[in-house]
């Protein structure tokens, strides 16, 4: 039984920072790319960050571009994402979502194409 268990996130104020955690098990954690898909207030979720199970194309959207990075640990089975100089666009509820195959795949469409997500874990940024 695939599991994927966010952690973290939390209230933060204009310029701050939150790290959030996506511990998984249930399947071969190596064989799979790994993402985060925040969905904010009034919207879908829409893929934000994802890594590759050789952890050499991490990828992002534009908008948070030098502010976010994405990291996966092969050894203990975790995808975290480290958000620095948040802005209040970036509020939102923030899945761990995992990826049919081993590579990155930036999509429009992530509830067709992520085969598993977790609970979520709420981002509010707020002054």
């Amino acid at each position: 039984q695939v599991q994927l268990a966010e952690s973290g996130g939390g209230l933060a104020q204009p310029g701050g920072f939150l790290r959030s955690s996506c511990p998984a098990s249930g399947f071969t954690f190596v064989t799979s790319a790994l993402n985060w898909v925040p969905k904010a207030p009034g919207k879908g979720p829409e893929w934000l960050s994802g890594t590759d199970v050789d952890v050499r194309d991490d990828q992002y959207v534009y908008e948070v571009k030098g502010r976010f990075t994405i990291a996966r640990n092969n050894a203990n089975n975790t995808v975290s994402l480290q958000m620095n100089n948040l802005k209040p666009e970036d509020t939102g509820l923030y899945y761990c979502a995992k990826a049919r195959g081993p590579i990155v795949v930036v999509t429009a469409t992530p509830k067709l194409e992520f085969d598993h997500w977790g609970q979520g874990t709420q981002v509010t940024v707020s002054a």
